[in-house]
């Protein structure tokens, strides 16, 4: 079964290997503590590749919208979900060599209860003016565990099977007309 989501560009550099033209697979990281030194929100962005890259967001993005951001270069391994219908698509994820930076970001987020979004975006070597997938595969991290060397991460997309709906839970003290 093949992707819907991936550009043309991106299926064609996977089927045919050239060896000049790098798939640059790039994370972003994104919480409400995330927030830069004048107090507004940020993201923590990496790039697999031994250099950094400006590389221009999709116009949906949640911060930066179309704007060109910096990915940091960054040893990380990922796993995607397979392209079948499973019931919860998750991507396992290994960051390695992580700054003192990176964790302090993580320990802010988990004195709260929101969860860390995690967005994937592939670009090409050749061309950083989009992500090669549209929309990005956006997730949420369920279980991570840091140590003194590494980050390992689990990310699955919102199980939306197991969500009440309607969201909204219709009680007596918030709707005093359905008490008879």
């Amino acid at each position: 079964m093949t992707d819907a989501s991936l550009s043309e560009a991106l299926k064609e550099a996977y089927a045919s290997a050239d060896s000049e033209i790098i798939i640059l697979h790039t994370l972003e990281l994104r919480h409400p503590a995330f927030v830069d030194e004048n107090g507004l929100p940020t993201a923590i962005r990496v790039v697999r590749d031994n250099v950094n890259h400006i590389c221009r967001l999709e116009e949906s993005a949640p911060l930066n919208a179309g704007q060109d951001v910096e990915f940091v270069a960054m040893a990380f391994d990922l796993e995607l979900p397979p392209v079948e219908a499973i019931p919860v698509p998750e991507i396992t994820l290994t960051l390695d060599n992580v700054s003192t930076e990176l964790i302090e970001y993580l320990d802010k987020a988990i004195e709260t209860q929101d969860m860390i979004e995690m967005t994937y975006r592939p670009y090409l070597s050749n061309d950083l003016s989009c992500p090669q997938m549209n929309p990005p595969i956006t997730l949420v991290i369920t279980e991570i565990t840091v140590d003194v060397s590494k980050i390992s991460a689990t990310a699955r997309m919102m199980d939306i099977g197991n969500k009440s709906f309607p969201a909204e839970n219709y009680t007596i003290k918030k709707y005093p007309g359905l008490s008879r």
